[in-house]
């Protein structure tokens, strides 16, 4: 299909693409590398007034070290965050589970913060800031303001991001010594969305794990934190059996729905497995 009609413009700096969001109205869209954004103009889902496009913000783009976090620019394609020397060495549960992003002409176009931004609960990365207890920083016409991951994520497709305002960074903690983390999906096809994924942090200490944060793809209309997982493997030992013990109540609380890609108890137990199995990686087990 062809999309509807719409204006378009290129910004360079943060202020003129609140600006440009704010006289084009409701129906005002930014747009990065637009690969969610694109097949919704084709299949005329979304009929954007105007297009304000936010790659060439040098401020959006890029990693940077703060000493016990990293700031990531929304901007910022795929391939570059997973390939960046800091996200690796810090925030490795990113760049792994940004390797598992659909294929790779998707990862070099495609933005971390237009992934985040566009609230999609089968996309892998909400789910793994949300374990990482990430903050998002927000610019509209009022400033600029911090959300933190667990309160960015408001429903189906809709974030704490508002119409006349533009998601400019993402910042995320240190993790340190002891930590293990790693994303574990199940999907259909290559390219496909998760099925169910699961973002797993896990702090072992003498062979106890003393700390876990579990994030759950695809569960829920939202990413949501496997609460129960967390509070169950906090303080067993870092063995296969307790770990299994502890991910039996994976899907506690998740309220998971039926729907073309699996039907609710076939999700249920697929977060079961997969949390299991993510905790194990991550806990060198």
């Amino acid at each position: 299909m062809i999309p509807s009609t719409f204006d378009y413009v290129r910004v360079n700096s943060v202020d003129a693409a609140v600006a440009a969001l704010r006289a084009g109205g409701e129906d005002a869209k930014v747009i990065t590398g637009g690969q969610s954004l694109l097949p919704l103009l084709r299949m005329r889902l979304a009929a954007p007034s105007i297009l304000v496009d936010c790659s060439d913000i040098d401020e959006m783009q890029g990693v940077t070290d703060n000493g016990d976090s990293v700031t990531i620019g929304a901007a910022t394609t795929h391939w570059a965050v997973m390939h960046n020397d800091l996200v690796k060495a810090h925030v490795p549960l990113l760049a792994k589970a940004t390797a598992t992003v659909a294929d790779p002409q998707i990862r070099h176009r495609g933005t971390f913060g237009g992934a985040l931004a566009h609230g999609d609960s089968a996309g892998d990365l909400p789910s793994v800031v949300l374990a990482l207890d990430a903050s998002m920083v927000i610019a509209g016409p009022d400033g600029r303001r911090t959300v933190s991951a667990k309160d960015f994520f408001v429903d189906y497709f809709t974030t704490a991001v508002g119409a006349d305002e533009v998601l400019v960074s993402i910042t995320i903690p240190k993790l340190g010594a002891g930590w293990g983390t790693h994303y574990e999906k199940f999907n259909r096809t290559a390219q496909g969305w998760a099925i169910v994924g699961v973002a797993a942090a896990v702090k072992v200490e003498g062979g106890k794990i003393v700390d876990a944060r579990i994030g759950l793809t695809n569960c829920a209309p939202v990413p949501v934190r496997a609460s129960s997982v967390e509070a169950a493997l906090t303080g067993t030992s870092a063995s296969a059996a307790e770990i299994d013990a502890a991910c039996a109540s994976a899907a506690a609380g998740t309220h998971a729905t039926t729907d073309l890609g699996a039907d609710k108890e076939y999700r249920e137990h697929l977060m079961r497995v997969l949390t299991s199995r993510a905790v194990a990686v991550a806990a060198g087990v």
